[in-house]
């Protein structure tokens, strides 16, 4: 009986986690078709989803990862009017890259590291290359202007706003894991 009530309670706080992130995901949606503009530069704005994605994926491992990037990317199509498909497919991708960083018992210290950044950075890169690589007419830009545009900036961009959550997983001083 006690071995019931141990497996209903971990069952518990696992849809309470799952919770947690659709409500993220809600407002991280709202934050960005609402808010972000104000923030972007040169058109350029960060994604906030793809920080989730890879959060959920560092935080849960690749299969969780992926399904939720599949599901935050079909709902940001669908609320921001966009070509449904293209953002699941570019969050499913780069969250299946940063699932390879997986690792069970150690996530708070890879997001509340240099390596979260990193992790990140390549994510937002293998995302925009693959999300605006059906975009680029060959005649409006060239692959390095393209590349230098939608690629690097914007990754960088993303990365720039995922140090708030690194800041957030920084162990504090005098803490020391059991």
């Amino acid at each position: 009986m006690a071995i019931d009530l141990k497996i209903l309670g971990n069952k518990k706080t696992e849809i309470i986690r799952y919770i947690r992130y659709a409500i993220a995901l809600l407002l991280l949606s709202v934050i960005h078709l609402t808010f972000l503009d104000l923030i972007s530069v040169g058109g350029l704005t960060p994604d906030l989803i793809l920080i989730l994605c890879v959060w959920i994926s560092l935080k849960e491992g690749r299969f969780v990862g992926i399904s939720a990037a599949f599901i935050c990317g079909i709902f940001f199509d669908i609320v921001s009017l966009d070509v449904i498909g293209m953002n699941a497919l570019s969050k499913t991708l780069a969250s299946f890259f940063a699932g390879s960083f997986y690792r069970e018992g150690h996530s708070d210290e890879i997001i509340g590291s240099f390596l979260f950044l990193i992790i990140v950075l390549s994510s937002a890169l293998l995302n925009n290359l693959v999300y605006f690589f059906f975009y680029l007419k060959p005649s409006e830009a060239s692959l390095i202007s393209f590349f230098l545009k939608y690629g690097l900036a914007s990754a960088l961009y993303t990365t720039l706003l995922s140090v708030f959550p690194l800041f957030a997983k920084i162990p504090k001083k005098g803490y020391r894991p059991i």
